[in-house]
């Protein structure tokens, strides 16, 4: 059997498929040789089903360790990791665990798993050394509308229908009320954090539209002009400051400007 050929078929046998006929007679030594292979097969589901479990300690708060332990254990044969770093492995099981039966009886279940993935991702990030006002000055404004910005890796921008911050709020604080009033509410959030910690903030929906465009890789004019769509009131080059001020913007790229937020050399 071809290399490649017997590394997919131990794959399949470990992550959960059938062991195949082709390698059935390599599996030797002992008197139940298939009985070893599937040691292997029930650490792999425990020890990705423990770091799943691990990874949204929140969301086990939420749903019970039942229904995530159940749905992890069916996440990780479904979906195996893509790549040797653990540590980006789970970002889909948010929407796999929403769609799992039992979910319905919380309906914001993707949206908080989500937030709490999205504020692991950020606290594990380490903060770049951000761009000061004196960089911007000397730009031209229609140079610098058509450049991209780069934003610290510690931020993330989710919009979601539910208050799930105020849950995970309640998760980290250790309480919980009495009785929680929790309907539909859009909220615009900005995650941030850098070497273990983080911060959630609801934005007005013009600054948090420009700053998500702005982080998604759009032109600074483009992410203005989706701003201004949602609030005309929006005011761009404030804007801007804030994200400068915030310490959030770390480089300036295309439209003319290098990444150190200086005119680039068109000669």
């Amino acid at each position: 059997m071809p290399l490649a050929d017997l590394q997919g078929a131990v794959r399949q046998a470990v992550v959960g498929g059938p062991i195949v006929d082709s390698l059935r007679p390599l599996l030797v030594g002992g008197r139940r040789p298939e009985a070893r292979l599937a040691i292997h097969a029930r650490h792999y589901e425990t020890s990705l089903v423990k770091t799943i479990a691990g990874r949204f300690p929140a969301t086990v708060w939420l749903m019970g360790s039942e229904f995530v332990v159940a749905a992890a254990r069916e996440f990780v044969h479904t979906h195996p990791p893509q790549a040797p770093c653990l540590a980006e492995y789970g970002a889909a099981f948010p929407a796999f665990a929403a769609a799992r039966p039992g979910a319905e009886r919380a309906p914001y279940l993707r949206e908080f798993a989500e937030l709490e993935w999205h504020l692991g991702q950020v606290a594990r990030a380490v903060a770049h050394p951000a761009l000061g006002p004196e960089r911007l000055a000397g730009i031209d404004p229609g140079v610098l509308a058509h450049s991209a910005a780069a934003l610290q890796p510690g931020v993330r921008y989710q919009s979601v229908a539910w208050p799930v911050d105020r849950l995970m709020a309640l998760f980290l604080s250790g309480t919980a009320p009495d009785r929680l009033a929790f309907d539909p509410e859009r909220v615009d959030l900005e995650l941030r954090g850098a070497r273990g910690e983080f911060h959630m903030t609801r934005l007005a929906p013009g600054d948090w539209a420009f700053r998500a465009g702005a982080a998604a890789g759009l032109s600074l004019g483009t992410a203005a002009e989706r701003a201004l769509d949602v609030d005309p009131a929006f005011d761009p080059g404030a804007g801007l400051l804030a994200l400068v001020r915030e310490g959030l913007l770390v480089a300036l790229d295309g439209g003319g400007v290098d990444r150190r937020g200086e005119p680039a050399d068109l000669s």
